[in-house]
């Protein structure tokens, strides 16, 4: 099940190190699965789409607490995210990574990382 999974190379998930990672879950954001069954011809409400992002939280909160609360794995959600993406940022340690991969609920796990644009140069 977890050779469908992307995970981001900079993580070192041999490492005994916290880090703090974003992981994207499989269910799309409300008004993107909206806009994909609208395409499809596939009736979905944006009500019926929202419940299905807080059950895919609420089904990721369980499998964290399954997989990792059980054997004391020390972890944190710092952040849920249901609009641009469905998922959550998520504190843990970096070899405790595969563990979670039980979870059904993730398409992809990546580094939570600091990018910086460069503005674009004013002409003078």
């Amino acid at each position: 099940m977890t050779q469908n999974i992307y995970i981001d190379p900079k993580i070192n998930m041999n490492s005994p190190a916290e880090v703090t990672i974003i992981i994207h879950f499989k269910t799309k954001p409300a008004k993107t699965a909206v806009a994909l069954a609208e395409a499809s011809g596939i009736p979905l409400t944006l009500e019926q789409a929202e419940q299905d992002v807080k059950d895919s939280h609420e089904r990721f909160r369980k499998d964290a607490e399954k997989y990792l609360g059980e054997k004391q794995v020390p972890y944190r959600i710092v952040h849920a995210y249901t609009a641009a993406l469905n998922g959550v940022a998520m504190k843990l340690p970096a070899n405790e990574i595969q563990t979670l991969l039980q979870s059904a609920e993730i398409e992809a796990i990546y580094a939570n990382r600091e990018i910086k644009l460069v503005p674009p140069v004013q002409p003078s």
